[in-house]
């Protein structure tokens, strides 16, 4: 259970992250809003599942899963360009978080 609400941590975490982004300095009340939210729901999913998992391998997990999805969101939706180096990059950081549950689980 501590996994699963990890992974949704690390996916919040892109919502969050993309919600700043268009919060505009917080200029802007929904974006803020969402924002505000899912750091919340995001924090207490990684604080909860770190009762579980160990700190490190929580946080690795969370921020690479939030930091995948924020790039891929920003390149579908064109605030990025995309190119065939970052999304090898994004899969090598994929496998690393992959691996860490792996690793995570024969201990």
């Amino acid at each position: 259970m501590a996994w699963i609400i990890l992974i949704l941590s690390g996916v919040l975490e892109a919502v969050w992250a993309t919600a700043l982004g268009k919060s505009a300095g917080f200029t802007r009340l929904w974006p803020s809003v969402v924002f505000a939210v899912a750091l919340m729901l995001s924090m207490g999913g990684l604080a909860f599942a770190m009762r579980d998992i160990p700190t490190g391998t929580a946080y690795a997990v969370w921020v690479g899963i939030g930091a995948a999805l924020t790039v891929l969101y920003a390149m579908v939706f064109g605030a990025e360009p995309a190119s065939l180096v970052k999304i090898l990059l994004i899969l090598g950081l994929v496998g690393c978080v992959v691996g860490l549950k792996f690793v995570d689980a024969g201990h």
